[in-house]
């Protein structure tokens, strides 16, 4: 049936709180514990989209953290953000990032060849994929697991010597020794590199 037009339209569903409870932020054990579980994903997933500008993509997740924090007060007594959430919520600081740079250098008309990113080269990554494949299948599993979360993983030594089980020393020498085995089996790319 439909409504007069005078009338206010009745609102929707309500995210917030039950009739009795009344909603309040995450609590400082809550977002200690988001930090914790979320932080380091969602700043490799932010500094993959600002392309390593890291200041930045901290800022962006620390933004991103504080919305959750201050949209838990609207949210349903026990909400949490999930990682989702927090990842959709990154992106959308870094489009609007993005858009007022992008205002900002739009009247200087200055554009360099570093500023542009390389054409897609599908065939070169294709290839570039195998050798790697192949180059890590050549190394110890100790080795080959240190350069994949070091550098496919984009961990930092002691994410890696946490999720390892292993010292940040140890980490170290496998980077090094692992480095190094590549170099001896692949002169020629360590050449080119």
């Amino acid at each position: 049936m439909l409504k007069p037009l005078d009338s206010p339209a009745s609102p929707g569903p309500s995210r917030s709180a039950p009739l009795g409870e009344e909603a309040a932020p995450l609590s400082e054990e809550d977002i200690s514990r988001l930090h914790a579980m979320h932080r380091p994903a969602l700043l490799r997933y932010v500094r993959g989209l600002l392309r390593g500008d890291v200041h930045r993509a901290e800022d962006i997740v620390q933004e991103t953290l504080l919305r959750a924090w201050l949209n838990s007060a609207n949210e349903p007594v026990g909400w949490e953000p999930g990682r989702a959430w927090l990842r959709t919520v990154a992106r959308n600081l870094v489009i609007d990032h993005g858009r007022r740079e992008g205002h900002r250098t739009a009247g200087q008309h200055v554009e360099s060849l570093e500023s542009k990113p390389a054409p897609s080269d599908e065939l070169g990554q294709l290839i570039q994929r195998r050798f790697l494949i192949q180059a890590l299948s050549q190394l110890s599993r100790p080795h080959r697991e240190i350069l994949i979360y070091t550098y496919l993983l984009d961990r930092t030594g002691p994410e890696t010597a946490q999720a390892l089980g292993i010292p940040q020393g140890t980490v170290k020498s496998r980077v090094h020794h692992a480095m190094r085995v590549l170099r001896q089996n692949h002169p020629m790319e360590a050449a080119a590199a």
